[in-house]
């Protein structure tokens, strides 16, 4: 079998330090860059052109599931897993829909890390088993009948949602998408407006509701 170049993308040094110990004994299968967050994935994916993307939903600054977004139209030869401590239906749908080959749980076995793997590689798609048939069904129901999740935002105002979920202030916003204070603020009122939602509670319960971060406990 061809070698599978895989890319790790997890914001704990730690996980991505467990999840190379366990590819780098599967034979056929290379680790060729780590990234601490989805912007960095995106780069390094730029960078390493590997076969696979294993991609944490949960880090930092660009999660997962955006990045996944963007990968997929970047890259389109590149197969990405999802990383998940979640089956939330919201999740596994948008990650279908956004381009994903797999999703899978972070309290899987190590040999269904391994078929995964496999699996996408062969072009298939693959799914942790204790992913539902309900959300698989619904899936399968819903594909093609749905608009977009979340259409109602600019990929620009969904980056600002998640960032502010998460804790950071304007200027820190500014900071991290090389943007002025009043780009960011304008961004803001934008999305409140459309959102009709006008404290920043409220926009932290809407991330958590569409996946732009994971929900709390």
């Amino acid at each position: 079998m061809k070698t599978a170049r895989v890319l790790l993308a997890d914001d704990h040094a730690l996980v991505r330090a467990g999840i190379r110990s366990l590819l780098e004994k599967m034979s056929g299968i290379e680790v060729v860059a780590e990234a601490g967050d989805g912007y960095e994935a995106l780069e390094l994916t730029k960078k390493h052109f590997p076969n696979v993307v294993l991609m944490d939903i949960a880090i930092p600054g660009l999660n997962g599931l955006e990045a996944l977004a963007r990968a997929t139209k970047e890259f389109p030869a590149v197969k990405v897993i999802i990383l998940s401590m979640h089956a939330n239906e919201e999740y596994v749908l948008r990650a279908l829909r956004s381009g994903a080959c797999g999703y899978l749980l972070k309290d899987a076995a190590v040999t269904e890390l391994e078929l995964a793997l496999r699996a996408v590689t062969r072009g298939e798609t693959y799914l942790s088993p204790r992913i539902s048939k309900r959300v698989i069904g619904s899936y399968l129901e819903r594909l093609g009948n749905e608009r977009p999740l979340r259409e109602e935002l600019t990929p620009r105002q969904r980056e600002i949602v998640q960032l502010i979920a998460e804790g950071k202030s304007t200027k820190e916003i500014a900071f991290l998408l090389k943007v002025s204070v009043k780009t960011v603020e304008a961004h803001r009122a934008q999305l409140m407006a459309r959102l009709d939602i006008h404290d920043v509670a409220g926009l932290v319960r809407y991330a958590m509701r569409v996946g732009l971060v994971p929900p709390e406990g």
